[in-house]
């Protein structure tokens, strides 16, 4: 049986919440404070789902708009629902999809939870060609 590597093996633990009420200015801080650039979204309850935000969605949605980072709320700029890497996934199509999905960033999930986050670096610097 052919073994091979997991998207979940390749991810970043690196995953970290924010509120979607919180402004602009505070997902920067704590990216720049995590080193991250993306944070996940937290649910509002049980029937609500998580979204995303990314150094992408502040660059387009404050400073090409021209806005301030503290009048914009992370939920305005934000991508929801998230697009979600299954954790058990062969590695060698997690580019593809997301690719094929113009995703740049993306959790991993396994059983309903976020365990982790892929972007394309993860790809340049794991070991899952071999």
């Amino acid at each position: 049986m052919e073994t091979f590597k997991k998207a979940k093996e390749i991810a970043s633990d690196k995953l970290f919440y924010i509120d979607g009420l919180a402004s602009a200015k505070d997902a920067v801080q704590l990216m720049k404070e995590e080193d991250v650039r993306a944070l996940i979204i937290k649910k509002r309850n049980d029937a609500d789902e998580n979204g995303i935000v990314t150094v992408n969605d502040i660059i387009k949605g404050v400073m090409i708009a021209n806005k301030t980072l503290d009048e914009v709320s992370v939920y305005e700029i934000m991508t929801k629902p998230v697009f979600s890497i299954p954790a058990h996934l062969n590695v060698k199509y997690v580019p593809r999809l997301m690719y094929n999905y113009n995703i740049k960033i993306a959790p991993v999930e396994e059983n309903g939870e976020y365990m982790g986050i892929i972007d394309y670096s993860q790809f340049l610097f794991s070991e899952f060609q071999k």
